[in-house]
């Protein structure tokens, strides 16, 4: 399928399906799904890279066994709005997952959710050992979460907008 738009999320999104978010790293890939309402991220444990295909594999066993229906990926954007290379994997590894699947992809900026979930993991007292294993899913989370909370407020507006005039 690839890459669509935030807006088209929710109609990919009905009967009981489920949202995940990712986080590419070089060693792991984090992963999160969120709830059937779309409130709350969830981590899941991460996926140790090894060969594409392999962890393709392994990613859309689970995207299947959570029932998603559609994935949010970190887009890692420079501070300044650029795209590097980082940004340049990411989008690789949706073609080549669009080839492998038909769940549709969300490109999600990234900018510092690695920093904010390793400040969550911090406040929550983790070690450094325990942080290193779980700072990718705790990324995915927050990037996650974001596309829910920008979800409910698309909802919101979408509800408070006023109907146009009825013909009387």
């Amino acid at each position: 399928m690839g890459v669509i738009s935030i807006e088209e999320l929710p109609a990919r999104l009905a009967g009981g399906k489920t949202l995940a978010g990712l986080d590419l790293g070089d060693k792991t890939i984090g992963v999160a799904v969120s709830d059937q309402r779309f409130s709350f991220a969830h981590p899941r444990p991460v996926i140790l890279r090894r060969k594409f295909s392999l962890d393709a594999a392994v990613l859309l066993a689970l995207l299947r066994k959570e029932n998603v229906g559609a994935v949010a990926i970190g887009l890692p954007i420079n501070m300044d709005g650029s795209e590097g290379p980082r940004a340049q994997k990411s989008r690789a590894f949706v073609r080549n997952m669009a080839q492998m699947s038909d769940l549709p992809f969300v490109l999600w900026d990234e900018r510092l959710s690695t920093v904010a979930a390793e400040r969550t993991l911090i406040e929550m007292d983790f070690s450094r050992r325990k942080r290193a294993g779980k700072i990718d899913s705790a990324a995915a989370a927050f990037i996650l979460q974001g596309v829910l909370d920008r979800l409910q407020s698309l909802g919101a507006s979408a509800r408070t907008e006023p109907e146009p005039p009825s013909a009387a």
